[in-house]
Order: structure tokens, then C-alpha cells, then sequence
């Protein structure tokens, strides 16, 4: 890490050991997301690090971020999400908005103020994107938008909604993007999804009826939504690989820290060969995460869109977080299955980052997909 990136890390690490860490077993009890909490992450400036300084951003790298990330997630992987998806929408903004566009909804977003989200997935249409239903039919002066979107991370908090929704029937090319605010008549909010983890971030559904959006707030033009969230699931799969190896970091730590205090048969059970074994092995898969995750930011900083690598990155860090975390518990042995000790709730959370920005069984089709391209050229 250079200069810059360490100072950036030991901030982050004094604030969440401050500000995040005491509130973590409480607020993941009651399900409880703090806006102020993630006002001071803006305060900070963090959260519109990747984006240009002329609408308030650092202009830094996603290094940087992936960087930061990995170290909120430490704490608090709903938190390090948040931030996470909030940040893909300023960038599908910054990259496909119209100057309007970008001085109307970036300035908040990049400060912390307000929150994004990004809306794909439907109940019938997960890893198969393209198969939504959402329709956006052509009116004067906008859309109309009628249909519901499913697993929206940030739904009800955040305040712009990039919505992707059919403009026309031809598959992928028929879809379109929308950017939609917290209010508008017509855009409401289903049910709270009740998770197994990421209890602080709310998930909720969207359901849009008779939902009118202006001309102004398509992103690109007609029938780009696909090539738009495609290419933010791109750097998406970064970041949540970043916010993997955070949380798989921290479950090391604590079952290292409860190993060498845990005594068995008069001795710590660090001695025991078998446990070590699996700590070692614990370590050396973060360790493959991380260098992973850090070589698919620096090609994206680089004009380098390496498809394969971050799916790669995204899915070694992810299968390794719900590894890494299983194993933690199981170091910690019965007390490791208790609130006692926050191994529980890190295995928790582990689970449904093999699930978001596509699956890992999507991944291995990505993979697989940018292989056959190298090999017959």
C-alpha cells in the first residue's frame, strides 16, 4: 500500500472501532440501519471516492476503494454494501448520464446525504436477467413504468433508484434504465425481506404502478439498460470481493484470538495440529482472495475491463468467506454457535455473497465463457 492508501486505512479502522464495532450486536438484533452512521462514512469522504471531484468526489481508484471496503467490512459487511452499491449507481450515473443528470443526483449521493440503489433482479428473472417483465411503455413527455422489482438492496432507504424495465420485446435489447426517486407517484415499497444475514442493510421489494418517469431520467437511450447493468455488475463483482476477504479477515482474527485464549487438556488449543491446519489453510485462502481482488481493481483502473478476473476474484472470495467463517464457528466450538461471540453473525453474513452480482455458479459460466473466447481467438 502506498502513502495515501495507509492513511486512508488506519482512518477507516479508528471509525469503525469507534463508531460501527459497539453497535453491531445490537443493531444486527434489531435489524437497524443508522442513517447518521453512514452520514459520517460521507462525512469522511467515502462514499463518492471513485467519482470525479467536479460533483464532489475524491477521484481515486478502485484500489482505493477495495481498500476501504475490505476494512468496513471488518465491522459490518451491510454497512461496506451499502457503500458498495451505493457507489455502482453513481457510477452507472457519472458514466451514462447527461450532464443534468449528474449535477441533479450526484452531489448528495457522493456525500453521504442520499443513498442508491440498483434495481434488476424481479421474482422470475434473478441470474436470468434478461428475462425481466418491468415494462416502461412510451408516453408523452416519459414512461410509464408497471411491474416490481425483487431483493433490492437499500429498498426503502435510498433515495435514486437506477430501474431497469422493457421498453420493447427483443430480449436483452429491448431493455431500458430509469432512474427513479424515493416519492414518485406511482413507485412504493413492498415487503421487508426477513434475512439470515446483512440484517442492518434492508432489502425490500419495489412495485411500480402506473409509475411515470420523464424523458429526462432515461439513462443513454432506449434499449442500453442491459449494457448498463452488466457493465456495473462488472466493477460490482469487485467490490463485493473486496467486502468478502474484510469479513473473511475478521473471522480469521477472532478464531486465532479465541485459539490461543481457549485452553483444552492444559494446554491452548492453537497447539493442536488440526486446528492449525485449518487456520493455516483459513489464512492462505484470504491471502489468494485478496491478491485476487487487488489485481481485477488495478486492470479496471487500468482501461482493463477483465471480465474473467472479477468474476473470479468474486467468486474465490466469496466461496472463501463462507468457508473462512464456517470454520471460525467451528474453532470456537459450541460458544462459536452463540450471540456470545460474533463468529455466528459472520457466517451469517457470509452466505448471500455468494449469492448477489450473480451467482458463483454464474460466474463459473462467465469464466467459462471468456475462456472459450481466449482459446479459439
Amino acid at each position: 500500500m502506498n502513502e495515501l492508501q495507509l492513511e486512508l486505512i488506519n482512518s477507516v479502522k479508528k471509525f469503525r472501532l469507534d463508531q460501527i464495532e459497539p453497535l453491531m450486536e445490537k443493531d444486527d438484533h434489531n435489524s437497524q440501519f443508522r442513517p447518521d452512521l453512514f452520514q459520517k462514512i460521507g462525512d469522511m469522504g467515502l462514499t463518492g471516492m471513485t467519482l470525479p471531484e467536479q460533483y464532489g468526489g475524491a477521484d481515486l481508484k478502485y484500489q482505493d476503494l477495495c481498500l476501504v471496503l475490505e476494512e468496513l467490512a471488518k465491522s459490518s459487511v451491510s454497512y461496506a454494501v451499502t457503500l458498495s452499491v451505493s457507489t455502482m449507481v453513481q457510477s452507472i450515473i457519472n458514466l451514462f448520464g447527461t450532464t443534468k443528470q449528474k449535477e441533479t443526483y450526484l452531489p448528495k449521493l457522493i456525500s453521504g446525504e442520499e443513498i442508491g440503489a440498483f434495481c434488476l433482479s424481479e421474482s422470475h428473472a434473478g441470474s436470468d436477467a434478461a428475462a425481466l417483465k418491468t415494462t416502461a411503455k412510451k408516453t408523452e413527455g416519459g414512461y410509464i413504468l408497471n411491474g416490481s422489482k425483487m431483493w433490492i438492496t437499500s429498498g426503502g432507504i435510498a433515495k435514486s433508484y437506477i430501474v431497469m424495465a422493457r421498453t420493447n420485446d427483443s430480449g436483452s435489447k429491448g431493455i431500458s434504465a430509469f432512474i427513479v426517486r424515493d416519492g414518485t407517484k406511482g413507485f412504493s415499497y413492498g415487503k421487508k425481506e426477513d434475512k439470515m444475514g446483512w440484517k442492518i442493510s434492508p432489502t425490500r421489494e419495489l412495485v411500480f404502478e402506473n409509475c411515470f418517469v420523464a424523458d429526462e431520467d432515461i439513462l443513454s437511450e432506449e434499449g442500453q439498460g442491459f449494457k448498463i447493468a452488466m457493465s456495473a455488475l462488472d466493477r460490482g463483482r469487485i467490490t463485493i470481493g473486496s467486502i468478502a476477504v474484510g469479513l473473511s479477515q475478521r473471522a480469521l482474527d477472532e478464531a486465532v484470538k479465541y485459539s490461543l485464549e481457549r485452553k483444552q487438556f492444559n494446554q491452548e488449543i492453537f497447539n493442536f495440529q488440526g486446528l492449525q491446519w485449518m487456520m493455516a489453510d483459513m489464512s492462505c485462502d484470504i491471502e489468494c482472495s485478496r491478491l485476487l481482488v487487488q489485481k481485477a481493481a488495478k486492470d479496471f483502473d487500468a482501461g482493463n475491463n477483465n471480465v474473467k478476473l472479477a468474476s473470479m476474484a468474486k467468486m474465490k472470495s466469496t466461496d472463501t468467506a463462507m468457508k473462512v467463517t464456517t470454520d471460525a464457528v467451528q474453532i470456537h466450538g459450541g460458544v462459536g454457535y452463540t450471540k456470545e461471540y460474533p463468529v455466528e453473525r459472520f457466517m451469517r453474513n457470509a452466505k448471500v455473497l455468494q449469492i448477489v452480482e450473480g451467482t458463483n455458479q454464474v460466474q463459473k459460466i462467465v469464466i467459462a465463457r471468456e475462456l472459450k473466447k481466449e482459446y479459439q481467438g
